[in-house]
Protein backbone atom coordinates (compact mmCIF):
# COMPACT_ATOMS: atom_id res chain seq x y z
CA UNK A 1 0.00 0.00 0.00
CA UNK A 2 2.98 2.66 0.89
CA UNK A 3 4.60 1.80 -2.25
CA UNK A 4 1.18 2.37 -4.34
CA UNK A 5 0.52 6.07 -2.22
CA UNK A 6 3.88 7.19 -2.96
CA UNK A 7 3.27 6.03 -6.95
CA UNK A 8 0.19 8.14 -6.98
CA UNK A 9 1.82 10.97 -4.96
CA UNK A 10 5.12 10.79 -7.49
CA UNK A 11 1.60 11.47 -10.18
CA UNK A 12 0.31 13.99 -8.93
CA UNK A 13 3.52 15.72 -8.52
CA UNK A 14 4.03 15.01 -12.24
CA UNK A 15 1.05 16.25 -13.50
CA UNK A 16 1.78 19.32 -10.89
CA UNK A 17 5.17 20.18 -12.37
CA UNK A 18 3.47 19.92 -15.91
CA UNK A 19 0.19 22.38 -15.31
CA UNK A 20 2.79 25.24 -13.62
CA UNK A 21 5.15 24.43 -16.85
CA UNK A 22 2.13 24.76 -19.52
CA UNK A 23 0.96 27.77 -17.78
CA UNK A 24 4.65 29.94 -17.73
CA UNK A 25 4.28 28.87 -21.42
CA UNK A 26 1.31 29.98 -22.19
CA UNK A 27 2.58 33.59 -20.46
CA UNK A 28 5.79 34.15 -22.21
CA UNK A 29 3.91 33.49 -25.31
CA UNK A 30 1.57 36.01 -24.96
CA UNK A 31 3.94 38.75 -23.70
CA UNK A 32 5.75 37.72 -27.42
CA UNK A 33 2.52 37.65 -29.39
CA UNK A 34 3.03 40.40 -31.31
CA UNK A 35 6.37 41.19 -31.65
CA UNK A 36 8.46 40.12 -34.32
CA UNK A 37 11.41 37.56 -34.97
CA UNK A 38 14.53 40.55 -34.53
CA UNK A 39 12.69 41.69 -31.49
CA UNK A 40 12.52 38.68 -29.67
CA UNK A 41 16.11 37.99 -30.80
CA UNK A 42 16.91 41.88 -29.57
CA UNK A 43 15.57 41.30 -26.17
CA UNK A 44 17.00 37.88 -25.16
CA UNK A 45 20.49 39.18 -26.65
CA UNK A 46 20.03 42.76 -24.30
CA UNK A 47 18.84 41.51 -21.15
CA UNK A 48 22.02 38.63 -21.55
CA UNK A 49 24.30 41.24 -22.14
CA UNK A 50 22.35 43.10 -19.26
CA UNK A 51 22.82 40.09 -16.80
CA UNK A 52 26.41 39.36 -17.41
CA UNK A 53 26.98 43.19 -16.78
CA UNK A 54 24.67 43.07 -13.45
CA UNK A 55 27.15 39.54 -12.09
CA UNK A 56 30.13 41.60 -12.88
CA UNK A 57 29.18 44.68 -11.05
CA UNK A 58 27.86 42.65 -8.14
CA UNK A 59 31.01 40.07 -7.90
CA UNK A 60 33.74 42.12 -7.22
CA UNK A 61 37.02 42.19 -4.57
CA UNK A 62 35.55 45.67 -3.78
CA UNK A 63 31.85 45.97 -2.00
CA UNK A 64 29.47 48.08 -4.14
CA UNK A 65 29.80 51.12 -1.10
CA UNK A 66 33.49 51.61 -1.26
CA UNK A 67 33.21 51.53 -5.19
CA UNK A 68 29.93 54.17 -4.96
CA UNK A 69 32.23 55.98 -2.85
CA UNK A 70 35.38 56.15 -4.76
CA UNK A 71 33.19 57.49 -7.72
CA UNK A 72 31.53 60.02 -5.79
CA UNK A 73 34.95 61.36 -4.72
CA UNK A 74 36.69 60.94 -8.38
CA UNK A 75 33.78 63.47 -9.40
CA UNK A 76 34.17 65.76 -6.80
CA UNK A 77 38.02 65.96 -7.32
CA UNK A 78 37.24 67.33 -11.14
CA UNK A 79 34.75 70.08 -9.87
CA UNK A 80 36.95 73.47 -11.03
CA UNK A 81 36.41 75.23 -7.68
CA UNK A 82 37.49 72.01 -5.37
CA UNK A 83 40.35 70.54 -7.72
CA UNK A 84 42.76 73.75 -7.49
CA UNK A 85 42.32 73.65 -3.59
CA UNK A 86 42.79 69.65 -3.23
CA UNK A 87 45.62 69.82 -5.63
CA UNK A 88 47.23 72.80 -3.59
CA UNK A 89 47.12 70.91 -0.69
CA UNK A 90 48.09 67.54 -1.87
CA UNK A 91 51.26 69.32 -3.30
CA UNK A 92 52.55 70.49 -0.20
CA UNK A 93 52.01 67.19 1.65
CA UNK A 94 53.86 66.14 -0.69
CA UNK A 95 56.53 68.75 -0.38
CA UNK A 96 56.78 68.31 3.08
CA UNK A 97 57.40 64.40 3.01
CA UNK A 98 59.81 65.25 0.01
CA UNK A 99 62.17 67.50 2.73
CA UNK A 100 61.14 64.90 5.45
CA UNK A 101 62.37 61.69 3.18
CA UNK A 102 65.51 63.42 1.05
CA UNK A 103 67.19 65.22 3.29
CA UNK A 104 71.04 64.97 3.03
CA UNK A 105 74.02 65.37 5.75
CA UNK A 106 76.37 68.93 4.47
CA UNK A 107 77.90 67.84 1.26
CA UNK A 108 76.73 64.63 0.29
CA UNK A 109 75.12 64.08 -3.33
CA UNK A 110 73.32 61.22 -5.10
CA UNK A 111 75.25 58.91 -7.18
CA UNK A 112 73.87 58.99 -10.38
CA UNK A 113 76.10 56.86 -12.80
CA UNK A 114 78.83 53.78 -12.31
CA UNK A 115 82.15 55.46 -11.60
CA UNK A 116 84.39 55.50 -14.43
CA UNK A 117 86.76 53.58 -12.28
CA UNK A 118 86.25 51.04 -9.74
CA UNK A 119 87.00 52.66 -6.15
CA UNK A 120 89.84 50.95 -3.71
CA UNK A 121 88.53 49.15 -1.07
CA UNK A 122 89.65 51.24 1.66
CA UNK A 123 87.88 54.51 -0.27
CA UNK A 124 84.78 52.41 -0.72
CA UNK A 125 84.98 51.36 3.32
CA UNK A 126 84.77 55.57 4.26
CA UNK A 127 81.74 55.91 1.97
CA UNK A 128 79.86 53.15 3.48
CA UNK A 129 80.59 55.20 6.74
CA UNK A 130 79.16 57.91 5.89
CA UNK A 131 75.93 56.04 4.76
CA UNK A 132 75.86 54.12 8.03
CA UNK A 133 75.70 57.28 10.27
CA UNK A 134 73.04 59.40 7.78
CA UNK A 135 70.06 58.73 9.95
CA UNK A 136 69.59 61.04 13.51
CA UNK A 137 67.87 57.96 15.33
CA UNK A 138 70.21 55.41 17.21
CA UNK A 139 68.84 51.60 17.43
CA UNK A 140 71.59 50.75 19.62
CA UNK A 141 70.43 52.44 22.15
CA UNK A 142 67.14 50.46 22.85
CA UNK A 143 64.86 53.60 21.72
CA UNK A 144 63.31 52.22 18.45
CA UNK A 145 60.51 49.89 18.87
CA UNK A 146 60.71 46.98 17.18
CA UNK A 147 62.76 46.52 13.85
CA UNK A 148 65.75 45.48 15.61
CA UNK A 149 65.72 43.04 17.51
CA UNK A 150 68.36 41.46 18.88
CA UNK A 151 71.63 43.52 17.85
CA UNK A 152 73.91 41.37 20.08
CA UNK A 153 77.68 41.78 18.82
CA UNK A 154 78.62 38.67 18.91
CA UNK A 155 75.78 37.32 17.26
CA UNK A 156 76.00 39.74 14.44
CA UNK A 157 79.68 38.65 13.78
CA UNK A 158 78.56 35.08 13.50
CA UNK A 159 75.68 35.94 11.01
CA UNK A 160 78.45 38.27 8.81
CA UNK A 161 80.88 35.26 8.49
CA UNK A 162 77.93 33.06 8.70
CA UNK A 163 76.60 34.87 5.05
CA UNK A 164 80.34 35.60 3.39
CA UNK A 165 80.63 31.92 3.26
CA UNK A 166 77.70 31.12 1.61
CA UNK A 167 76.95 34.27 -0.15
CA UNK A 168 76.95 33.00 -3.79
CA UNK A 169 74.89 30.16 -2.76
CA UNK A 170 71.45 29.90 -4.37
CA UNK A 171 68.64 26.90 -2.98
CA UNK A 172 67.22 27.02 -6.50
CA UNK A 173 70.53 24.99 -7.46
CA UNK A 174 70.31 22.16 -4.75
CA UNK A 175 72.48 19.97 -6.93
CA UNK A 176 75.19 22.65 -6.63
CA UNK A 177 74.18 23.94 -3.00
CA UNK A 178 73.32 20.86 -0.92
CA UNK A 179 74.37 22.28 2.33
CA UNK A 180 71.80 25.32 2.02
CA UNK A 181 68.85 22.82 1.08
CA UNK A 182 69.55 20.90 4.14
CA UNK A 183 69.67 23.98 6.16
CA UNK A 184 66.46 25.08 4.38
CA UNK A 185 64.89 21.93 5.71
CA UNK A 186 66.24 22.01 8.89
CA UNK A 187 65.38 25.22 9.80
CA UNK A 188 61.38 24.30 8.62
CA UNK A 189 61.39 21.20 10.58
CA UNK A 190 62.96 23.12 13.91
CA UNK A 191 60.21 25.98 13.19
CA UNK A 192 57.47 22.38 12.84
CA UNK A 193 58.42 21.16 16.12
CA UNK A 194 58.25 24.68 17.80
CA UNK A 195 54.64 25.04 16.90
CA UNK A 196 53.64 21.37 17.57
CA UNK A 197 53.60 20.31 14.14
CA UNK A 198 52.81 16.58 13.25
CA UNK A 199 55.04 14.28 11.03
CA UNK A 200 52.75 15.63 8.07
CA UNK A 201 53.83 18.92 9.01
CA UNK A 202 55.87 21.35 6.51
CA UNK A 203 56.84 24.64 5.15
CA UNK A 204 59.16 26.75 3.53
CA UNK A 205 61.14 29.22 4.23
CA UNK A 206 60.30 32.55 2.72
CA UNK A 207 61.67 36.25 2.36
CA UNK A 208 59.52 37.91 5.25
CA UNK A 209 56.17 37.67 6.99
CA UNK A 210 54.75 39.16 4.12
CA UNK A 211 55.76 36.15 1.33
CA UNK A 212 54.67 33.87 4.43
CA UNK A 213 51.62 35.03 4.56
CA UNK A 214 51.44 35.63 0.13
CA UNK A 215 52.19 32.24 0.03
CA UNK A 216 49.30 30.70 2.42
CA UNK A 217 46.74 32.84 0.79
CA UNK A 218 47.53 31.43 -2.72
CA UNK A 219 47.84 27.90 -1.19
CA UNK A 220 43.77 28.13 -0.33
CA UNK A 221 43.12 30.19 -3.26
CA UNK A 222 43.96 27.61 -5.41
CA UNK A 223 42.24 24.91 -2.98
CA UNK A 224 39.47 26.76 -3.20
CA UNK A 225 39.23 26.73 -6.87
CA UNK A 226 39.53 23.05 -6.80
CA UNK A 227 36.44 23.15 -5.21
CA UNK A 228 34.62 25.31 -7.47
CA UNK A 229 34.90 29.02 -5.74
CA UNK A 230 34.76 31.25 -8.41
CA UNK A 231 34.86 34.28 -5.81
CA UNK A 232 37.09 33.60 -3.03
CA UNK A 233 37.27 35.56 0.18
CA UNK A 234 39.55 36.21 2.87
CA UNK A 235 37.62 36.44 5.99
CA UNK A 236 39.90 38.49 8.29
CA UNK A 237 39.94 40.50 11.46
CA UNK A 238 39.96 44.32 10.78
CA UNK A 239 43.21 44.29 13.20
CA UNK A 240 45.21 41.33 10.95
CA UNK A 241 47.91 42.62 8.74
CA UNK A 242 48.37 44.42 5.81
CA UNK A 243 49.78 41.47 4.09
CA UNK A 244 46.40 40.48 3.89
CA UNK A 245 45.13 42.76 1.76
CA UNK A 246 48.17 42.73 -0.32
CA UNK A 247 47.63 39.59 -1.20
CA UNK A 248 43.86 39.81 -1.79
CA UNK A 249 44.98 42.93 -4.61
CA UNK A 250 47.47 40.63 -6.33
CA UNK A 251 45.68 37.03 -6.18
CA UNK A 252 42.29 38.57 -7.20
CA UNK A 253 40.47 37.61 -4.11
CA UNK A 254 37.95 39.74 -1.92
CA UNK A 255 38.84 40.01 1.91
CA UNK A 256 36.08 40.53 4.25
CA UNK A 257 37.26 42.71 7.51
CA UNK A 258 36.22 41.22 10.53
CA UNK A 259 35.36 43.72 13.76
CA UNK A 260 36.82 43.79 16.97
CA UNK A 261 35.67 43.47 20.73
CA UNK A 262 36.07 47.27 21.68
CA UNK A 263 36.83 45.73 25.11
CA UNK A 264 39.12 43.34 24.55
CA UNK A 265 41.01 44.19 21.12
CA UNK A 266 40.51 40.35 19.85
CA UNK A 267 38.55 39.65 16.73
CA UNK A 268 34.50 39.23 17.84
CA UNK A 269 33.80 34.95 16.55
CA UNK A 270 30.17 36.10 16.31
CA UNK A 271 30.73 38.68 13.50
CA UNK A 272 33.57 36.32 11.90
CA UNK A 273 30.67 33.56 11.83
CA UNK A 274 28.14 35.58 9.98
CA UNK A 275 30.73 37.12 7.81
CA UNK A 276 31.58 33.38 6.49
CA UNK A 277 29.73 32.72 3.27
CA UNK A 278 30.31 30.01 0.28
CA UNK A 279 33.46 31.94 -1.07
CA UNK A 280 35.18 32.09 1.97
CA UNK A 281 38.41 29.81 1.17
CA UNK A 282 40.23 30.63 4.14
CA UNK A 283 40.00 32.78 8.04
CA UNK A 284 42.72 34.73 9.74
CA UNK A 285 43.82 34.89 13.96
CA UNK A 286 46.83 36.23 14.81
CA UNK A 287 48.72 35.94 17.61
CA UNK A 288 49.66 38.79 18.32
CA UNK A 289 48.15 41.25 16.03
CA UNK A 290 50.58 44.18 15.34
CA UNK A 291 48.35 47.71 16.54
CA UNK A 292 47.49 46.44 20.22
CA UNK A 293 49.53 43.11 20.78
CA UNK A 294 46.69 40.98 21.48
CA UNK A 295 45.80 37.34 21.40
CA UNK A 296 42.95 36.74 18.72
CA UNK A 297 41.20 33.38 19.88
CA UNK A 298 42.62 30.91 18.22
CA UNK A 299 40.41 28.08 19.63
CA UNK A 300 37.06 29.59 18.58
CA UNK A 301 37.62 30.48 15.59
CA UNK A 302 39.26 27.35 15.24
CA UNK A 303 36.02 25.53 15.80
CA UNK A 304 34.24 27.62 13.34
CA UNK A 305 37.12 26.25 10.52
CA UNK A 306 36.05 22.46 11.70
CA UNK A 307 32.50 23.29 11.15
CA UNK A 308 32.60 24.49 7.69
CA UNK A 309 35.64 23.16 6.79
CA UNK A 310 37.55 25.85 6.12
CA UNK A 311 41.31 26.17 6.38
CA UNK A 312 42.57 28.70 9.73
CA UNK A 313 45.87 30.41 8.86
CA UNK A 314 47.58 31.66 12.20
CA UNK A 315 49.72 34.62 11.58
CA UNK A 316 52.50 34.31 14.47
CA UNK A 317 54.59 36.81 11.96
CA UNK A 318 55.36 39.31 14.82
CA UNK A 319 55.63 36.97 17.96
CA UNK A 320 55.85 34.04 16.50
CA UNK A 321 59.45 32.85 18.19
CA UNK A 322 57.91 34.90 21.43
CA UNK A 323 54.77 32.38 22.48
CA UNK A 324 56.35 29.09 21.50
CA UNK A 325 58.81 29.87 24.51
CA UNK A 326 56.78 31.25 26.82
CA UNK A 327 55.29 28.66 28.87
CA UNK A 328 58.92 27.60 29.64
CA UNK A 329 59.89 30.57 30.28
CA UNK A 330 57.03 30.73 32.75
CA UNK A 331 54.30 32.74 31.08
CA UNK A 332 51.10 30.46 30.05
CA UNK A 333 48.99 31.34 26.58
CA UNK A 334 46.15 29.63 25.43
CA UNK A 335 46.43 27.28 23.03
CA UNK A 336 47.28 28.67 19.17
CA UNK A 337 49.47 26.20 17.53
CA UNK A 338 49.05 22.71 15.03
CA UNK A 339 47.99 21.44 18.71
CA UNK A 340 44.07 23.01 18.08
CA UNK A 341 42.31 21.41 15.75
CA UNK A 342 41.20 23.60 12.57
CA UNK A 343 44.81 25.47 12.57
CA UNK A 344 46.05 24.51 9.35
CA UNK A 345 48.66 26.55 8.64
CA UNK A 346 51.13 29.10 10.58
CA UNK A 347 53.48 32.34 9.89
CA UNK A 348 56.52 33.47 11.96
CA UNK A 349 59.17 35.63 11.10
CA UNK A 350 62.72 34.21 11.83
CA UNK A 351 63.86 37.58 11.77
CA UNK A 352 62.08 39.08 14.23
CA UNK A 353 62.61 37.44 17.81
CA UNK A 354 64.35 34.36 16.28
CA UNK A 355 66.96 37.07 15.47
CA UNK A 356 68.13 35.77 12.18
CA UNK A 357 69.15 38.30 9.87
CA UNK A 358 66.26 40.37 7.81
CA UNK A 359 65.05 38.44 5.03
CA UNK A 360 63.71 35.58 6.65
CA UNK A 361 60.39 33.60 8.04
CA UNK A 362 58.75 30.68 8.04
CA UNK A 363 55.17 29.74 6.47
CA UNK A 364 54.32 26.23 7.89
CA UNK A 365 51.47 23.53 6.68
CA UNK A 366 49.85 21.14 9.00
CA UNK A 367 49.68 18.48 5.92
CA UNK A 368 51.77 18.62 2.95
CA UNK A 369 48.84 18.47 0.40
CA UNK A 370 48.33 22.16 1.48
CA UNK A 371 51.74 23.11 1.01
CA UNK A 372 50.94 22.11 -2.76
CA UNK A 373 48.66 24.52 -3.85
CA UNK A 374 51.35 27.19 -2.16
CA UNK A 375 53.84 25.40 -4.85
CA UNK A 376 54.29 26.94 -8.92
CA UNK A 377 55.24 24.36 -11.71
CA UNK A 378 55.63 25.25 -15.49
CA UNK A 379 56.26 21.58 -17.04
CA UNK A 380 56.36 22.56 -20.88
CA UNK A 381 58.72 25.41 -20.71
CA UNK A 382 61.29 24.97 -22.99
CA UNK A 383 64.17 25.57 -20.69
CA UNK A 384 63.56 22.65 -18.75
CA UNK A 385 60.63 21.57 -16.09
CA UNK A 386 60.62 24.97 -13.70
CA UNK A 387 59.09 24.34 -9.96
CA UNK A 388 59.76 26.72 -7.32
CA UNK A 389 58.08 26.45 -3.52
CA UNK A 390 57.82 30.30 -3.55
CA UNK A 391 57.54 33.61 -5.10
CA UNK A 392 61.18 34.17 -6.04
CA UNK A 393 63.32 31.78 -7.85
CA UNK A 394 66.77 32.46 -7.09
CA UNK A 395 66.90 32.95 -3.13
CA UNK A 396 69.42 34.13 -1.07
CA UNK A 397 71.15 31.18 0.04
CA UNK A 398 73.48 33.15 2.84
CA UNK A 399 70.53 34.10 4.60
CA UNK A 400 69.01 30.77 4.83
CA UNK A 401 72.52 29.93 6.22
CA UNK A 402 72.52 32.72 8.70
CA UNK A 403 69.46 32.14 9.82
CA UNK A 404 69.90 28.43 10.43
CA UNK A 405 73.87 29.68 12.51
CA UNK A 406 71.27 31.96 14.67
CA UNK A 407 68.63 29.33 15.79
CA UNK A 408 71.69 27.02 16.28
CA UNK A 409 73.78 29.84 18.26
CA UNK A 410 70.74 30.55 20.11
CA UNK A 411 69.70 26.98 20.95
CA UNK A 412 66.30 26.44 23.47
CA UNK A 413 68.05 28.27 26.35
CA UNK A 414 68.81 30.78 24.50
CA UNK A 415 65.18 31.51 23.26
CA UNK A 416 63.82 31.02 26.46
CA UNK A 417 66.00 33.47 28.69
CA UNK A 418 65.66 35.81 25.61
CA UNK A 419 61.57 35.63 26.28
CA UNK A 420 61.29 35.47 29.27
CA UNK A 421 63.32 38.99 29.79
CA UNK A 422 61.31 41.08 26.65
CA UNK A 423 57.86 39.58 28.31
CA UNK A 424 59.24 40.87 31.93
CA UNK A 425 60.01 44.51 30.80
CA UNK A 426 56.90 44.16 28.62
CA UNK A 427 54.88 43.51 31.85
CA UNK A 428 56.85 46.33 33.68
CA UNK A 429 56.02 49.22 31.08
CA UNK A 430 52.79 47.59 31.27
CA UNK A 431 52.30 48.06 34.49
CA UNK A 432 53.71 51.55 34.93
CA UNK A 433 51.48 52.87 32.13
CA UNK A 434 48.28 52.08 34.10
CA UNK A 435 49.29 54.22 36.95
CA UNK A 436 48.97 57.41 34.35
CA UNK A 437 45.67 58.29 34.46
CA UNK A 438 45.92 60.46 30.79
CA UNK A 439 46.54 57.42 28.97
CA UNK A 440 44.66 53.59 28.97
CA UNK A 441 46.47 50.41 27.72
CA UNK A 442 44.31 48.61 24.90
CA UNK A 443 43.01 45.35 26.07
CA UNK A 444 45.04 42.77 27.47
CA UNK A 445 48.59 42.88 25.94
CA UNK A 446 50.46 39.23 26.93
CA UNK A 447 53.22 39.24 24.76
CA UNK A 448 55.86 41.82 23.04
CA UNK A 449 53.99 45.30 22.43
CA UNK A 450 52.01 47.90 24.33
CA UNK A 451 49.26 50.39 22.95
CA UNK A 452 48.60 53.39 23.96
CA UNK A 453 45.74 55.57 23.63
CA UNK A 454 44.16 58.87 25.70
CA UNK A 455 39.94 60.16 26.04
CA UNK A 456 41.90 63.72 27.24
CA UNK A 457 44.61 64.66 24.26
CA UNK A 458 45.12 63.80 21.14
CA UNK A 459 47.86 60.66 21.13
CA UNK A 460 50.03 61.58 18.67
CA UNK A 461 50.99 64.57 20.25
CA UNK A 462 52.48 61.71 22.88
CA UNK A 463 54.54 60.38 19.78
CA UNK A 464 55.48 63.72 18.75
CA UNK A 465 56.39 64.43 22.32
CA UNK A 466 58.73 61.08 22.68
CA UNK A 467 60.44 61.40 19.44
CA UNK A 468 61.54 64.90 20.66
CA UNK A 469 63.10 63.11 23.67
CA UNK A 470 64.84 60.22 21.21
CA UNK A 471 61.97 57.62 21.09
CA UNK A 472 60.55 56.09 18.22
CA UNK A 473 57.17 54.68 18.11
CA UNK A 474 54.59 53.30 15.65
CA UNK A 475 51.56 55.35 14.88
CA UNK A 476 48.27 53.54 14.60
CA UNK A 477 45.26 54.48 13.78
CA UNK A 478 41.02 53.65 13.24
CA UNK A 479 41.29 54.51 16.60
CA UNK A 480 44.08 56.98 17.29
CA UNK A 481 47.15 55.07 19.24
CA UNK A 482 50.47 54.78 19.64
CA UNK A 483 52.29 51.70 20.38
CA UNK A 484 56.13 50.58 21.70
CA UNK A 485 57.17 46.94 20.43
CA UNK A 486 59.70 45.53 23.23
CA UNK A 487 62.79 43.97 21.93
CA UNK A 488 65.98 42.36 23.67
CA UNK A 489 67.60 46.14 23.44
CA UNK A 490 64.56 47.28 25.58
CA UNK A 491 65.61 45.09 28.05
CA UNK A 492 69.12 46.25 28.60
CA UNK A 493 69.87 48.33 32.29
CA UNK A 494 67.51 51.05 32.34
CA UNK A 495 65.84 51.65 29.04
CA UNK A 496 62.84 50.72 30.59
CA UNK A 497 62.58 53.02 32.96
CA UNK A 498 63.82 55.76 31.09
CA UNK A 499 61.05 55.22 28.55
CA UNK A 500 58.76 55.33 31.48
CA UNK A 501 59.96 58.51 32.72
CA UNK A 502 60.12 60.03 29.48
CA UNK A 503 56.61 59.05 28.74
CA UNK A 504 55.42 60.06 32.23
CA UNK A 505 56.68 63.74 31.55
CA UNK A 506 55.51 64.07 28.18
CA UNK A 507 52.07 63.36 29.46
CA UNK A 508 52.27 66.10 32.04
CA UNK A 509 54.13 68.46 29.71
CA UNK A 510 50.89 67.80 27.13
CA UNK A 511 48.23 68.54 30.13
CA UNK A 512 49.47 72.07 30.71
CA UNK A 513 47.40 72.47 27.28
CA UNK A 514 45.45 69.23 26.49
CA UNK A 515 44.02 71.04 23.89
CA UNK A 516 46.40 72.09 21.94
CA UNK A 517 46.90 71.36 18.11
CA UNK A 518 48.95 68.43 17.14
CA UNK A 519 52.32 69.47 14.82
CA UNK A 520 54.68 67.82 13.03
CA UNK A 521 54.08 64.17 11.89
CA UNK A 522 51.52 63.58 14.61
CA UNK A 523 49.50 66.18 12.83
CA UNK A 524 49.58 64.18 9.05
CA UNK A 525 48.60 60.72 10.69
CA UNK A 526 45.53 62.64 12.41
CA UNK A 527 44.88 64.20 9.08
CA UNK A 528 45.19 60.94 7.19
CA UNK A 529 42.72 59.37 9.54
CA UNK A 530 40.13 62.52 8.75
CA UNK A 531 39.99 62.28 5.40
CA UNK A 532 36.93 60.41 3.70
CA UNK A 533 38.69 60.46 0.39
CA UNK A 534 41.09 57.60 0.86
CA UNK A 535 41.77 57.84 -2.53
CA UNK A 536 44.06 60.85 -1.42
CA UNK A 537 46.20 59.12 1.44
CA UNK A 538 46.82 56.50 -1.62
CA UNK A 539 47.89 59.30 -3.47
CA UNK A 540 50.43 60.93 -0.92
CA UNK A 541 51.74 57.11 0.16
CA UNK A 542 52.24 56.73 -3.81
CA UNK A 543 54.06 60.13 -3.45
CA UNK A 544 55.78 58.75 -0.51
CA UNK A 545 57.18 55.69 -1.84
CA UNK A 546 58.16 57.36 -5.12
CA UNK A 547 60.56 59.65 -2.65
CA UNK A 548 62.00 56.49 -1.68
CA UNK A 549 63.68 55.80 -4.95
CA UNK A 550 64.27 59.47 -5.79
CA UNK A 551 68.02 60.68 -6.40
CA UNK A 552 66.71 64.82 -6.95
CA UNK A 553 66.87 67.12 -4.03
CA UNK A 554 64.07 68.74 -2.85
CA UNK A 555 63.59 72.30 -3.40
CA UNK A 556 64.03 73.67 0.01
CA UNK A 557 66.86 71.11 0.04
CA UNK A 558 68.86 72.29 -3.45
CA UNK A 559 68.20 76.25 -1.85
CA UNK A 560 69.86 75.39 1.40
CA UNK A 561 73.13 73.39 -0.71
CA UNK A 562 72.85 77.35 -2.81
CA UNK A 563 73.06 79.48 0.47
CA UNK A 564 75.85 77.29 1.73
CA UNK A 565 77.81 77.40 -1.52
CA UNK A 566 77.16 81.25 -1.75
CA UNK A 567 78.21 81.71 1.40
CA UNK A 568 81.13 79.76 1.06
Amino acid sequence: MAVVGGQEMLGLSRETLWHYLGKGKRYVNAQCRGLEPWQIITITALTTLLAVWLHGFLFQQQSISSRLRKLFFRIVRKLPFLAASIQKKLNTALDDLSTSVLTLKDGMTYVTSLPAHGLEESELLLKLKDYSTMGDVHWEKGQVSGTVYSGEEQLTKLMVTVYGDFAWSNPLHPDIFPGVRKMEAEVVRMACTLFQGGPDSCGTVTSGGTESILMACKAYRDLGAERGVKYPEIVAPISAHAAFDKAAQYFGMKIVHVPLNKRTMQVDVRAMKKAISRNTIMLVCSVPQFPHGIMDPVEEVAKLAVEYDIPLHVDACLGGFLIVFMEKAGYSLPPFDFRVEGVTSISADTHKYGYAPKGSSVVLYSNKRYRHYQFFVAPDWQGGIYASPTIAGSRPGGIIAACWATMMYMGEDGYVKATKKIIETARHIEAQLRKINEIFIFGNPEVSVVAIGSDTFDIFRLSDAMSSRGWNLNNLQFPSSIHICLTLLHTRNGVADQFVKDLGESVAEIMKNPAEKTTGRGAIYGMAQSIPDRSLVTEISHGFLDCLYSTELPSAEKNHMNGSSAQH
